[in-house]
């Protein structure tokens, strides 16, 4: 409930999707243009598609455990609020907003997923399952890079190593 909650954000407080849409408005993009997900690549939206009937079909325990792939995220927060203003100069900071929330978030969210899923997969065949939960969201994210990748022409190894000096 928590992360709805961070996303939705509460009555006065901006939650993530609006700092994501200043993100977006900062690096030169229409709030518009965002919310319409005009833009969207088919497979982007297949891979969420799939994604969100997993968490919408399966028990919530097992969205839970799907988090896990967020257990590095604070670390790419960081590494983004460290690098990125020297790589893109003209993004203005403000829109940096997102990952500066979402650090101690993110923290906290690997945390609780961590300690639910130690706690909840048992026996062999439960961890196995989780593995599987795992493997799925992990799949997930493959096809969301693997259409990025294609569309703009950039290997997967360019997508990883981040902007060129």
């Amino acid at each position: 409930m928590q992360r709805l909650v961070d996303h939705d954000g509460r009555q006065g407080e901006e939650g993530g999707i609006e700092a994501w849409l200043r993100l977006a408005e900062a690096v030169g993009l229409e709030r518009s243009q965002v919310t319409s997900l005009a833009h969207v690549l088919p497979g982007v939206r297949f891979a969420v598609d799939a994604y969100v009937e997993f968490a919408r079909a399966r028990p919530w325990q097992e969205s839970v455990t799907a988090s896990l792939t967020e257990l590095f995220a604070p670390e790419i927060h960081q590494s983004r609020l460290a690098n990125w203003p020297a790589h893109y100069p003209w993004i203005d900071a403000a829109g940096y907003g997102y990952f500066r929330k979402r650090l101690g978030q993110a923290r906290r969210d690997v945390e609780f997923a961590l300690g639910f899923t130690l706690d909840h997969y048992r026996t062999c065949e439960q961890q196995q399952r989780a593995l599987e939960i795992l493997s799925f969201k992990l799949d997930v994210l493959w096809c969301m890079l693997d259409a990025m990748a294609v569309n703009y022409g950039i290997g997967a190894q360019k997508l990883f190593e981040g902007p060129q000096r």
